[in-house]
């Protein structure tokens, strides 16, 4: 894919609004594109976790491997980023991943992501602040919740 293409599709994602033409242009020009074969594995649960995915094609599985054989729990189609908390984090895979179709995705790695949060921290301030405030909306999803299952 040209580089026009990769920053094409990650100016559709939802972790990057707010991002400029020349931001968005430096973290496509740090992506890798891999091809995905269906049923290749992406990523396994509990792996380590030091890049996020984005689908630019095809649909990826995401399933439990922990609760036994496989059992899809959700897809994700082109558009969709997987394992956006590892650009900002140590952690691993909570689920394990693989092509339910002939896909493609960018993987971009932590390392970059950090380098264009220290190059133009007004994005990380933006950043942040989205990330609380959807922690703020679980939080109070859950509360909603709660009653139904008090004893």
């Amino acid at each position: 894919m040209a580089l026009d293409d990769d920053v094409r599709v990650l100016s559709r994602v939802g972790l990057f609004e707010g991002f400029t033409p020349e931001q968005l242009r430096l973290l496509a020009f740090g992506a890798e594109t891999t091809p995905l074969p269906a049923e290749r594995k992406l990523y396994r649960e509990d792996d380590e976790a030091d890049s996020a995915y984005v689908v630019v094609s095809g649909r990826i599985v995401l399933y439990r491997e922990a609760d036994g054989p496989g059992v899809p729990i959700g897809f994700a189609e082109a558009g969709s980023i997987l394992g956006e908390l590892a650009l900002i984090a140590d952690t691993r895979r909570l689920t394990s991943a693989s092509a339910a179709a002939d896909s493609q995705v960018l993987r971009l790695s932590r390392a970059m992501f950090r380098r264009i949060l220290e190059e133009y921290p007004d994005i990380a301030v933006h950043l942040h602040q989205r990330i609380a405030d959807e922690l703020q909306a679980l939080v109070k999803r859950i509360e909603e919740l709660a009653p139904r299952f008090a004893g």
